[in-house]
C-alpha cells in the first residue's frame, strides 16, 4: 500500500526575523504561524522538532497498538510523549515515554512489543532516510 500525505511551507523575510506558516493538505494545519521564536524561544506557533515530536509519538502508538492486537491482547490505553532534542544543527535525540494498560499482557511480552514498535514505526525509521528536493526559484 502506497499513502502519499501532504504539508506545505511559506516563509517570508530573514531567518531570525521572518515569519512563516505551515498547511496541512487535512487543514489539520491550516496556515500555522511558525517562526525564529516558536522554534529557538517562546513563542506563539508551532515548530518543526514538535511536529516530528507529535508524529513519532503518534506513530510508535499506532505501532504499539497493532502489536499488542496481534499477540492477542488490546489495550486499555496507551500514552506516549515525545521529547525531540534540537542541538548543533541536527536532531539528536528523541525520547518517548510510555504508560500503557493492557489487561492479561505479561511484563516481558509486553517489552519484545514496544522494542519492535520503536524499531519499525514508519517515523522511526524516517529518521535514517533519503531526502530529495524538487526546487523551484521563482
Amino acid at each position: 500500500m502506497k499513502i502519499v500525505r501532504n504539508a506545505s511551507a511559506h516563509w517570508a523575510g530573514t531567518g531570525k526575523d521572518g515569519k512563516g506558516t505551515l498547511s496541512t493538505a487535512s487543514t489539520v494545519l491550516n496556515q500555522t504561524q511558525y517562526s525564529y521564536n516558536t522554534r529557538f524561544a517562546d513563542g506563539v506557533g508551532t515548530n518543526p522538532e514538535e511536529l516530528v515530536a507529535a508524529a513519532h509519538a503518534g506513530c510508535f502508538t499506532m505501532q504499539l497498538a497493532f502489536n499488542i492486537q496481534l499477540a492477542g491482547f488490546v489495550a486499555d490505553s496507551i500514552d506516549v510523549s515525545c521529547a525531540i532534542t534540537l542541538e548543533d544543527s541536527g536532531i539528536t535525540s528523541s525520547k518517548l515515554t510510555l504508560t500503557a494498560s493492557v489487561p492479561g499482557l505479561d511484563k516481558a511480552k509486553f517489552d519484545e512489543l514496544v522494542d519492535h514498535a520503536e524499531h519499525n514505526c514508519p517515523i522511526s525509521k524516517l529518521f535514517n532516510t533519503t531526502i530529495s528536493v524538487d526546487a523551484t526559484l521563482a
